[in-house]
């Protein structure tokens, strides 16, 4: 079993297949009020550079859900005190560490320097706990991820780069809808290119990528760090613009998907996040049972 959850790549496919059987196996036990005290006596140290409403609230909750308790720490990794200095002091008093970070090096070095396992809650390059509720999400709906067709309407940024890392594992088809100039680069996108186990591409043109889309996701276009940049940013993502008629040419079978917090008649309009295709809260809820499911396998 793996020692950390930094990345979706840290998994099999056989492993993403048992966790997310776990995550079912706790929301049942969840929604039907019976104890699941599997990490009683353990406590998680969470710590986060980034102001967080899910993520905080789902980890805790979790961990009491557990019987465990998380210890909140509000910080900047390595202004106090260096990244190994942090890692080797809380590896002694906790079970295991959620970090929350700016730089996805911070989070590496982190994992390198603890005893205990790391679960990365989110940085500049990747969110797996996003992904994996998603997943989640997506399995409740549709009944599976294999054949179907994903597509990400944004940019390449790190909850799109999570999806590429999924598809290197599930047989699904994933596309980006960006403007030129803001797609995925770098590793992860060469990865997927030799590795996704389905159709696996970019386009530019919303009217070309999302029909036929089982899944239409989309993301805030100015991500926190990126404020400097919001007037290009807004210019340039105008049309990319999630409103009924895109909704359309996916076909009303098709499931809407937002990571949140939404920036309503952004990148989404109202119409639609509050329509019945919309299953953004059903995702909201299930950061909390996916990330159940890897404290567990990870702290158990």
């Amino acid at each position: 079993m793996y020692a950390d959850f930094i990345s979706i790549y840290d998994l099999t496919s056989e492993e993403l297949q048992e966790l997310l059987d776990l995550a079912d196996e706790l929301k049942r036990k969840f929604r039907a009020k019976e104890e699941h005290h599997r990490l009683s006596g353990k406590t998680l140290g969470m710590v986060f550079e980034k102001p967080s409403l899910r993520t905080r609230v789902t980890f805790e909750t979790g961990m009491y859900h557990l019987g465990g308790h998380a210890v909140f720490i509000q910080t900047t990794l390595g202004e106090r005190e260096t990244v190994p200095d942090i890692a080797r002091n809380l590896d002694r008093w906790v079970d295991g560490i959620v970090a929350r970070t700016h730089s996805h090096e911070a989070m590496l070095e982190l994992a390198s320097y603890s005893s205990v396992p790391v679960i990365n809650a989110l940085t500049d390059r990747l969110h797996p706990c996003q992904v994996l509720g998603d997943a989640q999400t997506i399995r409740e709906h549709k009944g599976q991820l294999e054949g179907l067709k994903v597509v990400f309407v944004g940019d390449g940024n790190n909850v799109f780069a999570s999806w590429a890392n999924l598809a290197t594992r599930f047989a699904f088809d994933l596309t980006l809808v960006c403007p030129q100039g803001y797609e995925l680069k770098g590793e992860v996108h060469e990865r997927a290119i030799k590795e996704a186990k389905g159709v696996y591409k970019v386009c530019h043109n919303p009217e070309e990528g999302v029909p036929g889309a089982d899944v239409v996701y989309t993301d805030v276009w100015v991500s926190m760090g990126q404020e400097v940049e919001t007037a290009k940013r807004k210019e340039a993502f105008g049309p990319y613009q999630v409103d009924r008629r895109l909704m359309e040419l996916a076909g009303d079978q098709a499931l809407f998907m937002h990571c949140l917090p939404a920036h309503r008649e952004e990148e989404v309009t109202h119409e639609v996040i509050e329509g019945e295709q919309s299953v953004v809260f059903d995702q909201a809820e299930n950061r909390l049972h996916a990330q159940k499911a890897v404290l567990v396998k990870l702290m158990g």
